[in-house]
């Protein structure tokens, strides 16, 4: 396996420069990883497939959904591409490379492992300060606009806070300075996590249901369906900083509710 991956990007790095891979290489695994993790989600909907795990009985129109997409292009191209291509100076000059050897697997999984708890704990405060009056009214309110998330809307959001928010990902990265390859993992597995948070769906295989601290669909979905005052629930993948302040204490409080009544009409059966 090491070495067909070893092969594989053996080929990458003798056809495509470092600029290449890094800035559009980036970009195009990033398009194809969004959309094809994010767009089933719009057919379950529209299809009403397995249904019974999803988390809100509303739907969203296709109208709603074709806008999402078409604003995701837009957005992608005009704000994420450039930013990828501004970016790269500053990961060449924090140390990042495409170069073999790659890393082994051990420093692989510790940089990812770090980049996942400091992004949540500065995507946490950043979400929390979107969540103020003037920002959330000005900037915030736009990912809001879908109350009932599907999978893309995910990075629906203000240009501004793709810019904001994007700072809390690629930190861990800027400050280590990995291997490219590392960045791509990184990248691919923040991606399936967003869209899984924002997929509307609760399965009985969601990685919530056997991963301790992590949110996942149900506890994001909270987020989306209160005034934004009230919500909570502000962690980006795993929910630490929320119970560290408190702030997910109302979604705690309704989980219970619901497993009494559950417990209750267990009893009753």
């Amino acid at each position: 396996m090491a070495s067909m991956i070893e092969s594989a990007w053996t080929y990458l790095i003798t056809n495509f420069s470092d600029f290449q891979l890094a800035c559009l290489g980036s970009f195009f695994l990033h398009e194809s990883v969004f959309f094809l993790s994010g767009l089933p989600f719009i057919l379950l909907e529209r299809a009403g497939w397995l249904s019974k795990y999803k988390i809100q009985t509303k739907n969203n129109s296709p109208a709603a959904q074709e806008k999402c997409i078409t604003r995701l292009l837009l957005y992608h191209f005009c704000v994420n591409l450039p930013l990828m291509m501004a970016s790269y100076p500053v990961f060449r000059l924090m140390g990042m490379r495409s170069t073999l050897p790659l890393p082994s697997w051990k420093v692989i999984s510790t940089q990812v492992f770090f980049y996942f708890i400091l992004e949540d704990f500065v995507f946490y405060w950043g979400h929390r300060i979107l969540h103020t009056k003037w920002l959330y009214k000005h900037v915030h309110s736009v990912h809001h606009e879908y109350a009932t998330p599907f999978g893309l809307t995910s990075e629906y959001a203000h240009p501004a806070e793709i810019l904001f928010l994007g700072f809390a990902t690629i930190v861990g990265p800027a400050i280590t300075g990995p291997h490219l390859i590392t960045l791509w993992l990184w990248m691919v597995l923040r991606v399936l996590e967003t869209v899984e948070a924002h997929c509307g769906y609760h399965f009985p295989w969601s990685l919530s249901n056997f991963l301790p601290l992590y949110g996942g669909a149900d506890f994001h979905d909270y987020h989306h369906r209160l005034l934004y005052t009230k919500s909570g629930n502000y962690s980006s993948t795993f929910v630490y900083m929320d119970w560290l302040f408190g702030t997910d204490k109302g979604y705690r409080r309704l989980k219970e509710l619901k497993n009494d009544a559950c417990e209750i009409e267990g009893k009753e059966m």
